[in-house]
């Protein structure tokens, strides 16, 4: 597709993907936008090290069972489902089923500012 033909306000899914991998990381202050997400595709066992955010994160699970960790909490979150941390609390997620997890992680924020702890 020509995204020179795309109107205004429309990202390609390319252009939001992080190098050759699977996750797609979209930054609302490049866009005008507000919010910023990632859309992250992991297989069984993956998934992002423990960090925090100065701002709320919310999680909507697409597709596949993911584990998330919320300080000292175990959230156990499958496809259809929405999960949220709080500003600056520890938390990560591992993909925890048989098959691929689609998770959108919606950072409320224009910039995505993250600070990991392992």
């Amino acid at each position: 597709m020509n995204t020179a033909s795309l109107p205004d306000g429309i990202v390609t899914a390319a252009e939001t993907r992080i190098g050759a991998g699977r996750t797609r990381r979209f930054v609302g202050a490049e866009h005008g936008a507000d919010v910023s997400y990632f859309f992250v595709e992991n297989q069984p066992g993956e998934g992002p090290g423990l960090h925090w955010h100065p701002y709320s994160e919310t999680w909507v699970v697409l597709e596949g069972t993911v584990r998330i960790r919320r300080g000292e909490d175990i959230l156990i979150a499958e496809a259809g489902d929405t999960a949220t941390v709080p500003p600056r609390v520890v938390h990560g997620f591992t993909n925890i089923g048989a098959g691929t997890l689609r998770i959108l992680c919606i950072h409320a924020s224009a910039e995505i500012i993250q600070t990991f702890i392992d």
